[in-house]
């Protein structure tokens, strides 16, 4: 029996549906005294660091952690919920009682790579300990923060993980562990870390060790775009240009749930789903997408990201709904991120028109409550060719080394919304920058110019939208070939590369990128 601590914020359903799998049972944390009754408490904490402590707070929870840690009972922290077992974090500028189970505090990263840390990292062990049995010191987990505990005392770190620098990624002392990683979303190694949580009787480290590990890896990502056909069945679709019918039918390519669980086997180390009709319907009565990360967090244990129609919506009631209670429902469904598109061009363009932040704009608002690495801005732009930068000085311009129809030497991004159907006089650029101002953690790129064209990536794009930012960026639209996936790598900083088509087609297994990237030397994660 395992007693989860969930207090209302993020995807716990993948931790649950990780126990579950694996033959445990999960009892609900409802009141202070469940806390002490307790075999072994879990405790995934996921968002804002602020948010999570003064909701403890407001449930009289801090007291009985802090008896239940003291008495040296098994507990796992996940995220935030090591995060909690210290002083304080810089995240939290409230003053808001921490459990000061260990001494040392949580700091923002200090590096001039992207911020959040997201992606797949190995961990280098300091301890043998049982939460380690059986798992290969190869292996890599998933990160994904902004913030790193930094601890005063050496003796409680059980792993550290490098990006740029060496931080601690996990702690143990006696039967209490933490991980910063989540292994609900590490695929076999991180289920296997949960399984030695529940079963190992005694989970206390033995000896000192010192085990390498590699670094951190490029992501393949696999993009589902789901919507409904004129059938009224739910269905994976691909378009050039966006343009998802053949004949006047919508392309089918399969069926959202069994081609997840197809990546995921495959090696897939992100599923994106992207709900293209979500701007007809409203969100919470989507069920269809709602049962669909349900089902796929089952048997997916990488993370999920969902798109789509995430934004303030009034009913034919009158009631009104805000874009973060749309993506509440997401993330207890199952989503482990959410991707804003149209929207996020809206907002922009009336905080570049301001310059205020109002606090209460999608970004800032999911942001604020579940992290920025919890927000995704997928920018939708194309080229827009000139002859120079002077006839183009509101946008960032570019010199192409692909001239124009009329041999222009020049180009700038214009972001469309609605699927590539309208224009707006905003470019990509400036929509990444005053996105990431405003809370986001992640750009996630495409190019309507590129879409559909198994040509490869535009690099001119992502460089230039790469450079203008600190937070991570995924390559999309264009892929058609491992080399394409090299060449994006090799020659632009993204940290991810994202493609559908290719994919749902079998045209080129993720495998075979994969083994073709490490063939040239670039770091991914091995799934052999």
């Amino acid at each position: 029996m395992i007693t989860l601590l969930d207090y209302g914020a993020g995807n716990v359903r993948s931790v649950v549906n990780a126990i579950e799998k694996l033959g445990g049972k999960i009892k609900p944390v409802t009141k202070p005294s469940d806390i002490l009754d307790a075999e072994k408490l879990l405790f995934p904490g996921v968002g804002n660091y602020e948010n999570m402590i003064r909701i403890l707070t407001e449930k009289n929870y801090i007291a009985p952690l802090r008896e239940y840690l003291k008495a040296d009972q098994p507990f796992f922290g996940i995220c935030l919920g090591m995060q909690a077992l210290f002083e304080g974090s810089e995240e939290d500028v409230s003053g808001n009682e921490s459990l000061s189970m260990f001494k040392g505090r949580v700091n923002r990263f200090k590096t001039d790579l992207a911020v959040p840390h997201i992606g797949w990292n190995g961990v280098n062990l300091k301890k043998d300990s049982p939460v380690f049995k059986d798992v290969l010191p190869d292996t890599k987990f998933y990160f994904v923060h902004s913030y790193h505990i930094v601890p005063e005392d050496e003796s409680v770190v059980l792993t550290t993980t490098n990006y740029d620098y060496e931080f601690v990624s996990s702690v143990q002392q006696g039967n209490i562990i933490g991980t910063q990683f989540h292994p609900e979303k590490s695929g076999n190694a991180g289920i296997k870390l949960l399984e030695n949580f529940i079963y190992q009787k005694d989970l206390r480290a033995k000896k000192a060790v010192d085990i390498k590990a590699k670094g951190l890896s490029k992501r393949i990502i696999a993009c589902l775009d789901v919507r409904t056909n004129d059938q009224g069945d739910l269905v994976v679709t691909k378009g050039d240009q966006y343009d998802v019918r053949d004949e006047g039918n919508v392309r089918n390519l399969g069926k959202p749930v069994e081609l997840a669980k197809r990546y995921y086997e495959e090696g897939a180390d992100e599923i994106t789903f992207l709900n293209i009709t979500g701007f007809r319907d409203f969100p919470l009565k989507d069920m269809p997408m709602i049962k669909v990360l349900e089902q796929t967090s089952k048997n997916v244990f990488v993370p999920l990201t969902i798109g789509g129609g995430i934004r303030d919506y009034t009913d034919s009631n009158g009631k009104t709904y805000t874009a973060l209670d749309v993506a509440s429902r997401y993330f207890r469904s199952g989503a482990d991120k959410i991707s804003i598109g149209s929207d996020a061009v809206d907002i922009a363009e009336q905080y570049l028109k301001t310059g205020k932040k109002t606090g209460k704009s999608s970004i800032e608002e999911i942001s604020r409550v579940y992290g920025n690495q919890a927000v995704v801005i997928s920018v939708d732009p194309k080229r827009v060719y000139v002859n120079s930068p002077d006839d183009a000085k509101k946008h960032h311009v570019i010199k192409t080394q692909f001239p124009g129809p009329n041999n222009e030497a020049y180009c700038w991004y214009q972001c469309t919304v609605q699927g590539g159907r309208k224009t707006r006089d905003l470019d990509a650029v400036a929509l990444a920058k005053a996105c990431q101002e405003l809370g986001a953690g992640e750009i996630l790129l495409n190019c309507i110019d590129k879409d559909g064209t198994n040509s490869g990536f535009d690099l001119e794009l992502i460089n230039a939208v790469r450079n203008a930012v600190c937070i991570p960026v995924i390559a999309s639209s264009g892929a058609g070939c491992e080399d394409h996936f090299f060449q994006v790598f090799e020659k632009t900083s993204a940290q991810a590369a994202l493609a559908a088509g290719i994919f749902h087609r079998k045209e080129v297994p993720i495998q075979n990128v994969k083994n073709y990237l490490l063939e040239r030397n670039i770091e991914v994660r091995s799934t052999i």
